[in-house]
């Protein structure tokens, strides 16, 4: 079956002002062809992703899509509009709009829809044929030949051409990637192949998307004059393209400014002085003394590293963290005295005076102690991790147990974990004889990066950086009054600024690292930040109950499921409300989070938990001003955001369908 036909294309028609409308006028002409068994269904799944990351494309292009369980044949509806409507795009509104709609099943079906025709898209000809089409058979003609093309005619025998020696050219590498895998990714390789053919340049593109990739060979690699990095995300394996020249930038410059890239990666070709891949840790890639992000800024590539120790240090936090408040819960506060002596000397044949609750109660609380004792480690390991990758792991979680060690604590473990990064990142660059190159990753590395920071721990840094320690810990001690309300508001705000982002991990690292200390106030800010993270979610779901006329139907959704995501302190729950509207969300919600981290701390409540919200209240003392410190929150952020929305945007109608034009 054709993924289009005449029925599915609407021509020249005023869809009704508004991106919803419009994919509400594919959906029907879907629905007419007898493609979908619900209607507003596929328009739900469409908004649904809508609300995720905006569709509109440069050029005045626009490819709503979703897979969806109420489609079974992968199609695509498509409306020439007038007048234009915005669906995100940086250069404005389009007035070529498709739907692609997937099986909940054709994920692979899907992704080559959206893939060929992002590709198709990128040819000025092709959108100008569209824009010019006379019929919905010609659309339906110029579409069919670009996602379903017949097979090439074979080529007939042909007498060999005379051999002629090549002239050399600059020869590139691409590699293209955005965070969805979908769209951007192919859209920003053919725009880069097309500059790269008017420029008369070779061009060997990898697109790292979610239709799969086919790596560019190591032949390719190394026969390649610089490369280009367009991309969102990380590149897998970037350590193939180390040495080379490069020219990186997120995925939508390549398909704004391919020409200027391409210009410029020949430039970086010849220039000896360019910015280079890094060279994988313990390899003998050359290497230049610029940033390790290949051409990424210091500040984006530190925030990469801090944020990459925090991001594994949480599960330590979280089974750790759990474990010790699940002991709380079945032996009591007590069994932190001794738990550990409990856990040693029982057993099931010989239980404990307080029976099989105290016996289990301090098992669970020894493994979770255990767990925990790793945060400081984890958190240095990763960051020199992510500095010098796998050989940066040893000296990094040696540094972090120095860190404990020596008092050092948290601020100890990023220091000693960046030191021990850059120490194995620097003994990686030695040039070594061929022999020894086997053992430097695993051998030469972490023994002397190790020995280095140890070194540097003890006799210059450890001592200096347990007095911060101490003084942090004993100035947050003897916080009260105002000055607790006020750290109370900045640990709201920044639980609510980015939803799950660096400013809300920092703020969640530092409350998690204060719990190793046992002290009232580390436990006052654990529930300060656990109470002001779950806001948001909980904020945006009252939010679209009182007022469900200022939502489209996948956000009322959506506040639907946020309920239980704020309830679980699940912060990220916010993020498809602040994703659509992050001017009137944002500021609402970290509106309401400041509120009730100023109620918290000035109540005291605290929180021997880090994770689990209202699910571990028993490891919360002071539970009833927690509770209406997150009550009083959500109020203010759903109040603030109500207001927001009703006098900076037009209301949509809660019953209303969206508006249809006449085909």
């Amino acid at each position: 079956m054709s993924t289009t036909t005449a029925e599915l294309v609407a021509l020249d028609v005023d869809a009704g002002g508004d991106k919803e409308a419009v994919i509400g006028l594919l959906a029907t002409l879907v629905d007419g062809a007898g493609r979908t068994t619900d209607r507003d269904g596929l328009v739900a799944a469409a908004m649904a992703r809508e609300a995720q990351s905006a569709t509109g494309l440069p050029g005045g292009i626009a490819i709503p899509h979703c897979r969806s369980p109420h489609v079974d044949t992968a199609t695509i509806a498509f409306a020439r509009l007038a007048p234009k409507v915005d669906f995100g795009a940086p250069d404005g509104p389009a007035d070529l709009a498709f739907l692609i709609a997937a099986p909940e099943s054709g994920g692979s079906e899907h992704m080559k829809l959206l893939s060929s025709l992002a590709r198709a898209l990128v040819r000025k000809e092709f959108v100008e044929s569209l824009r010019t089409a006379a019929s919905a058979d010609d659309i339906v003609a110029l579409v069919e030949g670009v996602v379903n093309p017949a097979p090439a005619p074979a080529a007939e025998a042909a007498t060999p051409a005379p051999a002629v020696e090549p002239k050399r050219t600059t020869t590139l590498i691409a590699i293209t990637a955005c965070p969805t895998g979908i769209a951007h990714t192919y859209m920003a390789a053919d725009s880069l192949a097309l500059a790269a053919k008017e420029a008369g340049v070779t061009l060997h593109v990898e697109t790292q998307g979610s239709s799969g990739s086919t790596p560019v060979s190591p032949e390719t690699i190394a026969a390649a004059d610089a490369v280009i990095f367009a991309t969102d995300v990380g590149v897998k394996d970037r350590g193939r393209f180390a040495g080379k020249p490069v020219i990186a930038s997120g995925v939508k410059r390549a398909i704004n400014e391919p020409a200027k890239m391409i210009s410029e990666a020949v430039s970086a070709a010849s220039d000896p002085s360019a910015a280079r891949v890094e060279a994988a840790a313990g390899s003998s890639s050359p290497s230049s003394g610029t940033p390790a992000g290949g051409g990424v800024g210091w500040g984006t590539r530190t925030r990469q590293i801090l944020l990459t120790g925090v991001s594994y240090m949480i599960p330590f936090v979280a089974a750790g963290g759990l474990l010790i408040a699940l002991g709380f819960l079945f032996a009591g506060y007590e069994i932190a005295d001794n738990g550990k002596d409990i856990a040693l000397n029982n057993s099931l044949t010989n239980l404990p005076e307080g029976g099989f609750m105290q016996y289990l109660g301090a098992i669970l609380f020894t493994l979770g102690g255990l767990a925990f004792s790793f945060l400081v480690p984890a958190l240095a390991g990763y960051i020199s991790f992510a500095i010098a990758d796998r050989p940066g792991l040893a000296p990094g979680f040696t540094a972090g147990a120095l860190a404990v060690f020596v008092g050092g604590g948290f601020l100890g473990g990023i220091a000693g974990g960046v030191i021990a990064g850059f120490t194995a990142l620097w003994i990686s660059s030695f040039n070594v004889p061929r022999w020894l190159r086997g053992l430097m990753p695993v051998v030469i590395i972490p023994l002397f990066a190790s020995l280095v920071v140890g070194l540097i721990m003890f006799f210059l840094i450890g001592r200096p950086l347990a007095w911060v320690n101490t003084s942090l810990t004993n100035w947050l001690t003897g916080l009260s009054g105002t000055s607790a309300i006020l750290l109370g508001v900045i640990l709201g705000l920044m639980m609510c600024f980015d939803l799950g982002g660096p400013v809300n991990k920092a703020a969640y690292a530092f409350a998690t690292a204060g719990l190793a200390a046992a002290t009232t106030s580390s436990f006052e800010i654990m529930a300060t930040v656990m109470a002001a993270g779950m806001v948001p979610p909980l904020a945006m779901a009252l939010a679209t109950v009182v007022r469900p006329g200022l939502f489209s139907e996948p956000e009322r959704e959506n506040g639907r499921a946020a309920w239980l995501l704020g309830a679980s302190f699940i912060s990220e729950g916010a993020i498809p409300f602040a994703a659509a509207d992050p001017l009137r969300v944002i500021p609402s919600m970290m509106f309401g989070g400041a509120i009730t981290g100023a109620i918290c701390m000035a109540a005291g409540a605290t929180s021997r938990a880090p994770h689990g919200g209202i699910f571990v209240l028993f490891a919360i003392d002071n539970k009833l001003w927690f509770v209406i410190a997150i009550l009083a929150g959500t109020v203010a952020g759903a109040a603030a955001v109500v207001v927001a929305k009703q006098f900076g945007k037009p209301k949509v109608d809660a019953e209303q369908s969206p508006a249809l034009a006449t085909v």
